[in-house]
């Protein structure tokens, strides 16, 4: 069996050096003699580790004294009912630029608690960002949310809109510690861990604390931001295995480098592809303009912009041959999709990218 290189969308690959750390420590968490997953969250010893793992972010991201970082359940999806249960109180009223299925599904959610304003408009094709110059803004929003990565569509935001002293919110689940960023221009960021930052069942959220205490009545306690920055992420049992594997995931992004070398890497990965796609006349198409392409999750199709379906089945069966798994488009808007997030190395991108050119010169006309 070939040794298998994992392009999935999330939840995606670990870092291999976190695997080995969590064989060894699975059953002796922090020499207790028991593993994290029988241990209460009320011990010091996780007690200790829930602040190391805050600690880690504030120093990656840089976190001002003045944001809180809260470690929740229910991933990206609980933050979308999160987000206007916390801050739509204020005016009733919210902006959502939608540029992709996470920010549309974010905007749907938001319109059971307040009125939604849409700021570009409407569309059934994502494939870039419209121009800040156009975008329909709302002076009297509580917020302005954006997703900083659309994961099925592949538009990423490469710079931090002005939205006129309006908080900013952004759903960064598949970005998230992929480049350093200036967080003091947010209101909130959140975002799942599963895709570049860990596994499943947990949410990083980092909130200015100016926007904390003004949730609405019918806001769940699980999901206010306020009743969890008090009970520093201890609230109720916390997911903490998830917890932890992120904890590890981040101290494995700082051991190598922090946030800059993540960038690095990030665009000599991307560029590796994108590069070959340009190269091949057509054979190789990425729909996204090329000024909001991901870094994180590269769309294309094969054979023809519409994309030749007999061919990308063959193309993803010769994949999976040779170990490259989990390149199948999202069933929204099928083609191949190569997701390409910190754990994912440049070895492994450099073999998708040798594949590639093979078949580019076994069936290009």
């Amino acid at each position: 069996m070939p040794k298998i290189h994992n392009f999935g969308a999330g939840p995606a690959k670990l870092p291999e050096e976190v695997y080995e750390i969590i064989r060894d420590e699975l059953t002796n968490f922090k020499g207790t003699g028991i593993s994290l997953m029988e241990t209460s969250h009320r011990t010091p010893t996780y007690l200790k580790f829930n602040t190391e793992v805050q600690d880690i972010v504030r120093r990656l991201l840089n976190v001002p004294a003045n944001y809180k970082i809260l470690l929740l359940a229910g991933g990206g999806q609980g933050q979308f009912a999160a987000v206007p249960l916390n801050l739509i109180s204020r005016t009733g009223t919210a902006d959502y630029v939608v540029t992709g299925a996470w920010s549309a599904l974010a905007a749907k959610e938001a319109k059971k608690y307040g009125k939604v304003n849409m700021v570009v408009p409407a569309t059934d094709k994502y494939t870039g960002i419209p121009d800040q110059s156009t975008w329909n803004l709302d002076p009297n929003a509580s917020y302005v949310h954006i997703c900083g990565n659309e994961t099925i569509h592949g538009v990423e935001f490469d710079y931090i809109p002005d939205t006129k002293g309006v908080p900013l919110v952004a759903d960064m689940s598949s970005n998230f510690m992929s480049k350093k960023l200036d967080v003091s221009k947010f209101g909130v960021i959140y975002g799942g861990a599963q895709k570049n930052i860990g596994t499943s069942g947990v949410a990083l959220v980092i909130v200015r604390e100016d926007l904390l205490n003004q949730a609405l009545p019918i806001c769940p306690i699980i999901l206010d931001w306020t009743a969890n920055a008090k009970a520093d992420s201890i609230l109720n049992t916390p997911p903490m295995f998830a917890i932890y594997v992120m904890g590890k995931c981040l101290e494995w992004i700082e051991r190598k480098g922090g946030l800059d070398k993540m960038a690095e890497l990030a665009n000599k990965k991307a560029s590796l592809i994108y590069d070959l796609i340009e190269q091949s006349n057509g054979f190789y198409y990425a729909p996204v303009a090329k000024d909001a392409r991901s870094k994180m999750n590269i769309p294309f199709r094969v054979g023809s912009a519409g994309g030749d379906e007999a061919l990308e089945k063959e193309f993803l069966k010769g994949a999976e041959a040779l170990g490259l798994i989990q390149l199948k488009g999202h069933r929204s808007v099928g083609g191949i999709r190569a997701s390409i997030y910190n754990a994912v190395t440049v070895d492994e991108v450099e073999d998708l990218v040798k594949y590639m050119k093979e078949f580019y010169e076994k069936h290009a006309k």
